[in-house]
C-alpha cells in the first residue's frame, strides 16, 4: 500500500515537472482572447428574413474567411437574425471587418460601352431598366436607347436595382485598370457558382489572381462560350475603340474588379487569369473573398465592439491581480489554520495548476484555444473549488482523531470516505460546466470550459498526489508525535476519556 502511494505521488511530480519543462522548451503560451490583448467584435444582421440554414451555411463561410485571415480562435456564432464575429488580436481591423461581411458575389458580365467618370449630382437616371434579357442579348440595345439601365445620381446602377438579367453601368474598381470609370454591361453570362478556387498569384512581375473554374455549362463551357462571342467582336460583347477583341467585366458586389479583353477563344478552366495591376494585399483580399463565395443572405454591421490592445492588457492585469490576492488568502486562510496540512494544499493546488498551464498553453499554441477573462474567471472560481477539496479531507482526519484513533490510522480510513464525498461534489461542478457549455456560446462557454477542466484537474491532483502525499506523510515518527503541526488535534476525545476512566481505576 505505502509503495503504491509512492509510485502515484512520484508520477505526478514527474509529469507535472515534466509538462512545464516541456511547455518552456516549445515556447508554448496561452493565446488570450479578445478582451485580454484586444480586436474588434460585430454583429451582423441579415437585411430580410433568413432561414436558420442560411444563417449557419453564413457562419461556416465567415469562418473560413477569418481562417484564410489567419485570426487565431475567432469567435464566430449564429444569432436569431444573423451571425456574431469577434476577432482577437486584429491589427488591420477595418479590412477583417470588411471581408467577413462582404456578400461577394461575383458576376461575369460583356462590356458594351466604357464611359468616364459621373460627376455626383450630376447623371443617371432613377428607375428600373425597360427590360431583362438574354445572356447573350444585343449590347445595341442600350447604344441605340432601346434599353435603359437604371443608374441612381452618381450615374452608376444602384445595388437594388443590379439584377443578374438587366443591363446596368457599374463603376470599376480602385486599380489603374478600371479606376475613374463606367461599364456599360450587359446580362450577366456566369456567376460565382461557377468559381472553383481562386489564389494570388505573382505573375510576369506582377499580382494576378489565378482563377479555376468547374466544369460543364455552369462553369467553363460556360465561360468558353462568352469567350467566344468576345473573341469575334459579337454584338453582344462588342470590340471597343482602341481594343482588338471584347472585353468582360468580372463584378464582385456591383463593382467591377476587372474588364479584360479576350484573347483567345477558348481556355482551359484552371488557367484563367484576372490581372488588374493589384497590390499583393488587393490580390488577396480579391481571392479570399471569391475562393469563399458569396453569403446566402446579405449582412449588415451592426454593434462594432472595438477593444485596444491597451485595454485588453488592463483586463489581463485586472485578472492577474485578482486572482493573486485571491490565491494570498486563501493560502493565509488554509496554512493559518491547518498549518503544513495548508502547505500540501497549497502544494496540490500547484501541482494541477501547472497541469492546468501546461495544457491551455498548449491547447493555445496548436489549437488556437484563447483565454479570455470569462476563462480567468472560471480558473479562479476552480482555484476555491481546490482548495474545498483539502479541506474536505482534512475535516474527516480531524474528526477521527477526536473519535479516539491515532492520527497514522485516521489518514488511511478518513481518505476514501473524504474522496467520495470530493467526487461528488465535482461531478456537480461539472454537471453544471457541461450544461453552460451546451447552452450558451461566447464567453459563458469560455468561462464553462476552464471551470470545468480546472474541476478534473482537481480530482486528479487529489487522488494522485495529496492523498498520497499526506500517507506517506504519516508514517514519519514526526506526524505521529507532533500532530498539532499538522493541523490535527493532539488527542482524540474518545482516548482521552478512556485514559481518565483508567486513572480513576488506578486511584480506587
Amino acid at each position: 500500500m505505502f509503495r503504491r502511494q509512492v509510485v502515484l505521488l512520484t508520477t505526478i511530480l514527474v509529469v507535472s515537472v515534466a509538462a512545464m519543462v516541456l511547455t518552456l522548451l516549445w515556447g508554448n503560451r496561452p493565446l488570450l482572447g479578445l478582451d485580454l490583448q484586444g480586436g474588434v467584435s460585430v454583429r451582423l444582421t441579415a437585411t430580410e428574413p433568413a432561414t436558420e440554414e442560411m444563417l449557419d451555411q453564413s457562419v461556416e463561410i465567415i469562418r473560413n474567411r477569418v481562417d484564410a485571415l489567419g485570426v487565431a480562435e475567432p469567435e464566430i456564432s449564429r444569432t436569431q437574425d444573423g451571425v456574431m464575429v469577434a476577432l482577437p488580436g486584429v491589427d488591420d481591423q477595418e479590412r477583417a471587418l470588411e471581408l467577413v461581411g462582404t456578400t461577394a458575389e461575383l458576376r461575369f458580365r460583356p462590356v458594351c460601352e466604357v464611359l468616364p467618370a459621373a460627376i455626383p449630382g450630376t447623371g443617371g437616371s432613377s428607375g428600373t431598366s425597360d427590360r431583362s434579357a438574354e445572356p447573350f442579348a444585343s449590347c445595341d440595345l442600350v447604344r441605340t436607347g432601346t434599353v435603359r439601365p437604371a443608374t441612381g445620381a452618381d450615374g452608376v446602377t444602384v445595388p437594388e436595382d443590379d439584377n443578374a438579367g438587366d443591363f446596368v453601368i457599374l463603376a470599376g474598381g480602385d486599380d489603374a485598370a478600371t479606376g475613374d470609370r463606367r461599364f456599360v454591361l450587359g446580362p450577366t453570362v456566369l456567376t460565382g457558382e461557377a468559381l472553383e478556387d481562386a489564389d494570388a498569384d505573382f505573375i510576369d512581375f506582377r499580382w494576378q489572381v489565378g482563377v479555376t473554374l468547374h466544369g460543364g455549362g455552369v462553369g467553363i463551357d460556360g465561360f468558353n462560350a462568352a469567350a467566344q462571342r468576345c473573341y469575334v467582336g459579337d454584338a453582344s460583347c462588342p470590340v471597343l475603340a482602341g481594343y482588338s477583341n471584347g472585353l468582360i467585366a468580372i463584378v464582385l458586389d456591383g463593382e467591377v474588379v476587372t474588364a479584360p479583353q479576350i484573347r483567345a477563344p477558348g481556355f482551359e478552366r484552371d488557367r484563367i487569369v484576372i490581372s488588374g495591376a493589384f497590390e499583393k494585399r488587393e490580390a488577396e483580399d480579391v481571392a479570399l473573398a471569391l475562393r469563399y463565395g458569396a453569403l446566402p443572405v446579405e449582412l449588415v454591421a451592426e454593434n462594432t465592439r472595438v477593444v485596444s490592445a491597451s485595454i485588453g492588457e488592463d483586463s489581463l492585469d485586472a485578472g492577474v491581480v485578482a486572482g493573486l490576492v485571491g490565491l494570498a488568502l486563501v493560502a493565509l486562510f488554509i496554512v493559518g489554520y491547518y498549518r503544513l496540512l495548508g502547505l500540501v494544499a497549497l502544494a496540490s493546488l500547484a501541482v494541477s495548476g501547472s497541469l492546468l498551464w501546461a495544457i491551455v498553453a498548449h491547447l493555445g499554441t496548436q489549437s488556437g484555444l484563447a483565454l479570455t477573462l470569462a476563462g480567468v474567471t472560471g480558473i479562479i472560481v476552480a482555484v476555491g473549488v481546490s482548495v474545498d477539496s483539502n479541506v474536505v479531507y482534512f475535516e474527516h482526519l480531524k474528526e477521527d482523531i477526536r473519535d479516539g484513533r491515532t492520527a497514522r490510522s485516521s489518514v488511511d480510513r478518513a481518505f476514501p470516505i473524504a474522496f467520495s464525498t470530493i467526487v461528488k461534489a465535482d461531478v456537480a461542478s461539472l454537471i453544471g460546466a457541461v450544461l453552460l457549455w451546451w447552452l450558451t456560446v461566447g464567453a459563458v462557454r469560455g468561462f464553462a470550459f476552464y471551470l470545468g477542466l480546472a474541476t478534473i484537474l482537481d480530482l486528479v491532483a487529489t487522488y494522485c498526489f495529496m492523498g498520497p502525499l499526506i500517507r506517506v506523510l504519516a508514517h514519519t515518527r514526526w506526524f505521529a508525535d507532533r500532530p498539532g503541526r499538522f493541523g490535527l488535534p493532539a488527542a482524540g476525545a474518545v482516548g482521552s476519556l478512556a485514559a481518565t476512566a483508567r486513572r480513576q481505576e488506578l486511584v480506587t
